[in-house]
């Protein structure tokens, strides 16, 4: 038998050598296994103590007991990071999981999607599109009269929208906030994409802290990149062109922050000294960047986590006909200060 930790519908799965959506047929009574196999699979059980979760079961009555996930840009790290939490956590309630992928945003290809997912009688759909003004304009109104729930990822809360959002506002807040504390005063900042929400939430809080500390803020503190280390290269020759006296650079990803601290060697500048960077989003090679970078460390695996949480809750309530009220659940980034932003001087 394991020990000391939680046995979960896939240690079932692996034990008994079928598949975990075998495993929930034979727990809620399906009769579409064989004798056999349903007997060793209540065997597993039985030896590993396995305790079904309640709500899985309670939800799968009369269901399909799948949950569907749209995602994006599995270039991108923080999809990657947010689907593996959705994973994980779908598989903990012994659901099955369809996975349906955007490489680019479509309207056309999303409303086929959409189709097929509610063809497919899933219990529910996470959006994990990011929040871009063209899939945002998409979105009005089309989720109004849908059969099933959804809970959307990363984006403003609208109407009945039922969001699980990371919050970029403070993230940006933080990054800013520290610099400010280490001394740096001409601070800018190297955008994501302007049509991206998360990008707008950062600028937004280099923006206010910038205002709170009354330090003006000017555009040519302020150059767009593409999220891509080449656009935090080239956004740092920008800035500097334009404000000789800048001393410090929050740059809205890591991948940008990479670019920047490229340039900044190429430059002859010191980092940090004679400047000092902060990224977002605390990738893993981020403590090996040369100096190690100070970063905002996204829980991104808890947003994936949380939103499916929040999905069980909305299947739960139109299951007993109560009412849900929408409302955004927000997940907390950290700072995580390294080098690259610690004057030696400080």
């Amino acid at each position: 038998m394991i020990q000391n930790q939680r046995i979960t519908i896939k240690d079932v799965a692996k034990a008994a050598g079928v598949s975990t959506q075998t495993v929930s047929r034979v727990i809620n009574n399906r009769p579409d296994v064989s004798d056999d196999t349903r007997d060793r699979v209540q065997q597993i059980i039985e030896e590993l103590g396995y305790s079904p979760n309640v709500i899985a079961r309670s939800l799968s009555r009369g269901r399909s007991n799948a949950l569907a996930v749209v995602g994006f840009g599995l270039e991108y790290f923080g999809s990657t990071s947010v689907l593996t939490g959705i994973e994980q956590k779908t598989s903990e309630l012994g659901f099955s999981l369809l996975l349906s992928l955007l490489d680019k945003f479509e309207s056309s290809r999303a409303d086929q999607i959409l189709r097929d997912l509610l063809s497919r009688q899933v219990d529910g759909i996470i959006w994990a599109i990011p929040g871009i003004d063209e899939v945002l304009a998409w979105l009005m109104g089309k989720f109004e009269n849908i059969s099933v729930p959804v809970v959307f990822l990363n984006k403003f809360q609208n109407g009945n929208d039922t969001v699980v959002a990371m919050d970029n506002l403070l993230g940006a807040r933080l990054a800013t906030g520290h610099l400010l504390e280490q001394g740096y005063r001409r601070i800018g900042i190297i955008t994501g994409p302007e049509n991206w929400w998360e990008a707008q939430q950062r600028e937004s809080g280099w923006r206010e802290t910038m205002k709170q500390a009354g330090i003006e803020h000017p555009d040519e503190l302020k150059v767009i990149g593409n999220w891509g280390a080449a656009s935090g290269d080239v956004g740092l020759h920008n800035l500097i062109a334009r404000s000789p006296d800048l001393d410090a650079v929050f740059a809205s990803n890591d991948q940008m922050a990479l670019g920047v601290l490229q340039a900044a060697r190429r430059l002859g500048l010191r980092v940090p000294d004679d400047l000092g960077i902060v990224g977002f989003d605390d990738i893993p090679e981020a403590a090996y960047f040369y100096p190690s970078l100070t970063t905002i460390r996204q829980n991104l695996r808890d947003l994936g986590a949380l939103a499916v949480d929040r999905m069980c809750d909305l299947i739960k309530a139109r299951q007993a006909g109560e009412e849900f009220a929408p409302d955004i659940s927000w997940v907390k980034p950290r700072l995580i200060v390294r080098k690259s932003s610690i004057k030696n001087n400080h």
